[in-house]
C-alpha cells in the first residue's frame, strides 16, 4: 500500500505530497491527512494520484452533503470543511503571488466567507439522450461523461428543485426531434429563466414547449439560444432578469447569456469591498475595464464619479448604457467595445490620463493592459478584481515594477465547495 503525508493543496483543491523526490497531487486529499493513493498519470516532474483510504483524516474533513459528490466534477471540496476552504484558498493565493509573482501586500485583507450552499443563481448543466433516456448535470471529474443529478446543494434552492421536471422536458423534445444538449439556469429575484440551447425546433416540438412553458410555476419563463446567435425568449412576455445592488440603490437587468457573477450576495460584498479600496471622488475620471454590464462602473458612478467602461462584447457594453440610463446614471458613464487584450501604449495614451482604474479581467488577466501603462497616464490608484490568482499574482508583479505599491489583497469566497479563488487587491503609485 502506497502512503503518503500531505503538507498543501494546491489551486485545483488537491491535497500536495512530497513522494521520493516528487510532488504529488492527490485527488481528495487535505492539508495534515496520511492517506493510501493510487497513482493516475506520472509525468516528468510531478505525479497525479487518488486517495484510496484516509488512514489519518485532518481535523477539519467532513462528509460531503452532496450524494454526487465523488463523481461530479462540479465541487472539489465539499469534503473540507466550509470555514476551512476559506483559509486552503488564502494559502493558495499567497503561495501564487510569492512563487509566481515574487511580490507581497502590504496588508492582507480579512476574508469575505458568504453562505456556503444554495449560493449559485446561475449554472450551465450538460445533457446527454440515450437509448429513450436523458441525463443531465454536470461532467465527471475524471472524463466528459455526464453525472445525472437529481438535486444540487450549491444551486439556490429554486433551480435545484426544477432538475427533474427540467430532465422531462429535454427527454419529450429529444423524442420529438429537437435534441437539447446544453441548458443555463438563472435565478433572479423577480424571474426564473430556463435557456435552452437548441439547433432545431420543428413545430410540435415548439408546441410542446409553449405547453411545458405556461405550466411552469410562476416566475419561470423559458429562453432558447441557437448557435452563434443571442438568447430570445420562447414567449414575448417573459419577465425581467436583473439583480441589485442594495448598498448603492441600483438594479441591472440582464438577460441569459450576459455574464453576471454566479453568487449575487458575494457579488455585492465584493462590489463593496472594491468601492472602498477605490474611493471614487466626485468629478475623478475612472476607468473599469472589462467592465461587463457595469458592475462596477455603475455604483462608481453612483459616487458622483465620471466612469469610462470598456468591455470586449458590444452587447455588454449596450447593457451596461442601457443600466445607467436606468439608474439615471448617464450622463456620468461612457461605454464601448475595444479588445483589451490588445492593449498597447498608445491605446494607453489615447484614453487619456485616468485618476484610477478598476481592472475585472477573465481568468487570463490582464497582462497586456498592465505592460501597456505607462507615464504620463498611471493611475494614481488601481484597484484589481480577479478569479485566477496566477493571473493575478504575474500583473502584480508587473504592476509593482512600473512603481506601483502593492497595498493590500483579500479573498471573496465567490464559490464555496470549490477551489475557484476570487481575489481583490489595491496597487498605489509611488
Amino acid at each position: 500500500m502506497n502512503t503518503a503525508t500531505i503538507h498543501n493543496i494546491d489551486h485545483e483543491g488537491r491535497g500536495v505530497a512530497r513522494i521520493q523526490g516528487k510532488t504529488t497531487f492527490i485527488t481528495g486529499a487535505l492539508p495534515q491527512e496520511t492517506v493510501a493513493y493510487q497513482i493516475t498519470r506520472s509525468k516528468k516532474h510531478h505525479s497525479e494520484a487518488q486517495a484510496t483510504r484516509i488512514l489519518t483524516p485532518s481535523p477539519y474533513r467532513t462528509a460531503p452533503a452532496c450524494p454526487h459528490y465523488s463523481q461530479c466534477g462540479g465541487c472539489t471540496l465539499q469534503h473540507a470543511h466550509s470555514s476551512v476552504q476559506v483559509a486552503y484558498k488564502q494559502r493558495i493565493l499567497e503561495e501564487q503571488l510569492q512563487r509566481l509573482g515574487k511580490v507581497r501586500p502590504q496588508y492582507l485583507l480579512p476574508a469575505i466567507y458568504g453562505q456556503a450552499w444554495g449560493y449559485r443563481h446561475r449554472a450551465r448543466l450538460s445533457a446527454h439522450h440515450s437509448q429513450g433516456q436523458t441525463l443531465l448535470g454536470f461532467q465527471s471529474r475524471s472524463s466528459h461523461r455526464i453525472i445525472d443529478i437529481h438535486s444540487c446543494p450549491i444551486l439556490a434552492p429554486q433551480l435545484s428543485a426544477q432538475l427533474g421536471n427540467i430532465r422531462t422536458l429535454l427527454q419529450q423534445l429529444n423524442r420529438l426531434h429537437a435534441p437539447v444538449r446544453t441548458i443555463e439556469l438563472h435565478h433572479s429575484p423577480a424571474a426564473n429563466a430556463l435557456t435552452l440551447h437548441i439547433q432545431r425546433l420543428p413545430q410540435a416540438a415548439r408546441a410542446q414547449l409553449i405547453q411545458a412553458a405556461q405550466a411552469l410555476p410562476a416566475h419561470w419563463h423559458i429562453w432558447l439560444q441557437a448557435p452563434q446567435q443571442p438568447a430570445r425568449p420562447l414567449l414575448p412576455e417573459s419577465p425581467q432578469l436583473s439583480y441589485s445592488l442594495p448598498e448603492y440603490q441600483l438594479t441591472l437587468p440582464y438577460r441569459p447569456g450576459d455574464f453576471t457573477q454566479v453568487n449575487p450576495a458575494a457579488n455585492a460584498l465584493l462590489v463593496s469591498r472594491a468601492m472602498q479600496l477605490l474611493q471614487p471622488r466626485p468629478g475623478e475620471r475612472i476607468a473599469d475595464l472589462f467592465c461587463g454590464l457595469g458592475n462596477f462602473s455603475l455604483p462608481i458612478a453612483a459616487a458622483g464619479a465620471h466612469v469610462t467602461g470598456i468591455e470586449g462584447s458590444p452587447a455588454l457594453t449596450e447593457r451596461a448604457a442601457q443600466n445607467a440610463r436606468l439608474n439615471r446614471l448617464a450622463e456620468r458613464t461612457r461605454f464601448h467595445s475595444a479588445d483589451l487584450f490588445q492593449t498597447t501604449g498608445h491605446t494607453v495614451a489615447a484614453w487619456g490620463r485616468f485618476d484610477k482604474i478598476l481592472l475585472d479581467p477573465p481568468r487570463s488577466g490582464a497582462y497586456a493592459l498592465v505592460q501597456a501603462l505607462h507615464p504620463p497616464y498611471l493611475p494614481r490608484r488601481i484597484v484589481y478584481v480577479s478569479c485566477n490568482p496566477a493571473t493575478f499574482a504575474r500583473d502584480a508583479a508587473v504592476l509593482v515594477g512600473k512603481g506601483y505599491r502593492f497595498r493590500s489583497a483579500g479573498i471573496v469566497n465567490m464559490f464555496p465547495q470549490t477551489a475557484h479563488v476570487e481575489t481583490v487587491g489595491c496597487f498605489e503609485l509611488e
